[in-house]
């Protein structure tokens, strides 16, 4: 059954890989399409979704702490692997948002059909505190010392980002009880309808199998932590802080899919591995055809 509920979803990633691969309906589309979506639609959405969102109940408090919690432990974890096996920042920044980042899109997409509304409620949380975690978290593995070297290119990277800049607005109107007034509601829902089937197509456009011919090794262990141990950690941690069955499927959600596609973007503006990065993202969106029904049957109760 979860199969039948969740093949739509990749269906979607098949089809943009082949849309784009015939250049249909041309090649410079999909860097459009992607940039709207990152900059348009899917604030959009994160906006609609936090605006009438109960942001002073304890309950969905206690559910962001989780959620911190289980990208700072896994962090923490490949850091003191660093210091047994030392990678330099070119290479460690890569792994590491190899599996503390997530992907927004397949995220949203499958939180939406297996959890519905409240589902989705909690992943705009999650995303108004996890996004500019780990973009905090990643500039610095990119960067070596990071904010002790350039503290100001830190800040304006993090408030450049569309998406945390969408949560902090959405926030703002919900502790603010301003909601959103004369139909812009509407108009924002209309936006964010658009973004998760145009998001999973640009996730298929994206991916490059090429990259897939080097560093298998790493590519392993790290498609391993991310799909595998995360799901583990974030159900661990769902369970310790006493979340309910929609939080904890949600936190499991969050962290079995591969990462982020834009992590690739990231890594090259800092100088970082960018081959390493593409074959981090492509290998994860392809094993996880497989590992996300079985980790959601095992760790989300779904």
């Amino acid at each position: 059954m979860l199969l039948i509920t969740i093949w739509p979803i990749f269906a979607l990633i098949c089809l943009g890989f082949v849309l784009s691969r015939r250049d249909f309906p041309s090649g410079p589309f999909w860097p459009a399409a992607e940039r709207l979506n990152y900059f348009v639609l899917f604030p959009a959405l994160l906006v609609s979704s936090l605006a009438d969102a109960p942001v002073r109940d304890p309950d969905l408090l206690r559910f962001g702490g989780a959620a911190a919690v289980t990208i700072l432990l896994a962090a923490m974890l490949l850091t003191f692997a660093r210091l047994v096996r030392p990678v330099t920042p070119a290479r460690f920044g890569p792994m590491l948002q190899g599996v503390v980042r997530f992907n927004t899109y397949l995220s949203l997409a499958l939180i939406a059909i297996l959890t519905g509304d409240a589902g989705v409620e909690r992943a705009a949380v999650y995303l108004a505190i996890c996004v500019p975690l780990v973009n905090v978290l990643s500039i610095l593995a990119l960067s070596g010392s990071g904010a002790s070297r350039s503290p100001m290119r830190l800040v304006r990277t993090v408030l450049a980002n569309p998406l945390i800049l969408a949560c902090l607005a959405g926030f703002a109107l919900a502790l603010g009880g301003i909601g959103l007034p004369l139909g812009s509601g509407d108009l924002l829902r209309l936006l964010g309808q658009a973004s998760l089937p145009l998001g999973l197509l640009c996730v298929g456009a994206a991916l490059n199998p090429a990259a897939l011919r080097q560093d298998m090794a790493p590519l392993s262990l790290v498609g391993g932590a991310r799909l595998l141990a995360m799901p583990a950690l974030a159900a661990a941690t769902g369970h310790t802080f006493g979340l309910s069955g929609i939080e904890i499927a949600v936190l499991v959600i969050f962290s079995a899919v591969p990462t982020a596609p834009t992590s690739y973007v990231l890594t090259r503006q800092m100088g970082g591995d960018g081959a390493l990065m593409a074959g981090i993202v492509t290998s994860q969106t392809l094993a996880a055809l497989a590992t996300i029904p079985l980790v959601l049957l095992l760790f989300a109760g779904l």
